[in-house]
């Protein structure tokens, strides 16, 4: 089976000429089935780029990005689009909830973009409604939600089509400390049920939760520990 994703040389420079940025250098890098990576690094180590092309949300200006053994870079912009609906969830800081959509209505939408009959968007809305503690929250829009409802939502709303990939961006950095910890320990639920988990955040606190984890400092890959014994526990 291949790995989840793999990052082989990749680089990422804005611009060109002598005002090109370059924010991310020969980073390789790769999480297999199963692991919950979390990646940390100052502002401006180039985080946010790679979650970027974690997410086929952008490309590197010079290396190779594999998606379960598929090269992003042969995939066309409609291919792009239904791997990152298919295959990859995303969890934002800001939520980006839609904000005259109920609860189960956000929760549904990956799954009516995917075309799933009606029937089954709402069984499978109201099963991780229920499986992220929001049971009674369903007709609730996300002005009637706190900061952590919204987060349950978006990570319920992320489980949709079963991704391969959980993609979570600073998942608790507009939350305060209780409800930090109570989404933090959702998605170590959510990990230790089989989902393979890559998380950005700043925070070491937040990092130390996970298994593994791979610091960035001025767009490379400084350390990476956790990777011998991720790689053993899956073996």
């Amino acid at each position: 089976m291949p790995a989840i994703l793999e990052l082989h040389g990749v680089e990422k420079i804005y611009g060109s000429g002598p005002a090109a940025l370059r924010v991310l250098s020969d980073v390789n890098l790769t999480v297999e089935q199963g692991e919950y990576v979390a990646v940390v690094g100052p502002s401006g180590s180039g985080k946010s780029t790679l979650l970027n092309i974690f997410g086929c949300l952008d490309v590197p200006s010079s290396g190779r990005y594999l998606v379960e053994g598929k090269d992003t870079a042969t995939l066309d912009d409609t291919q792009l689009s239904h791997l990152r609906n298919r295959r990859i969830g995303f969890v934002f800081q800001s939520f980006h909830l839609v904000s005259h959509l109920t609860v189960l209505e956000n929760v549904e939408l990956p799954l009516f973009y995917a075309r799933r009959p009606r029937a089954e968007r709402r069984r499978r809305a109201l099963e991780l409604i229920e499986a992220v503690g929001l049971s009674g929250r369903a007709g609730h829009r996300p002005a009637q939600l706190s900061g952590g409802e919204r987060q349950r939502t978006a990570i319920a709303r992320a489980l949709a089509n079963e991704p391969a990939l959980l993609l979570a961006d600073e998942p608790t950095g507009n939350l305060d400390s209780v409800t930090s910890r109570e989404i933090m320990a959702l998605i170590g639920r959510l990990h230790r049920d089989g989902a393979t988990v890559v998380l950005i955040t700043h925070d070491p606190e937040i990092a130390r939760l996970a298994p593994r984890r791979v610091a960035l400092r001025d767009g490379r890959v400084e350390s990476d520990s956790g990777r011998t014994a991720a790689v053993e526990a899956g073996a």
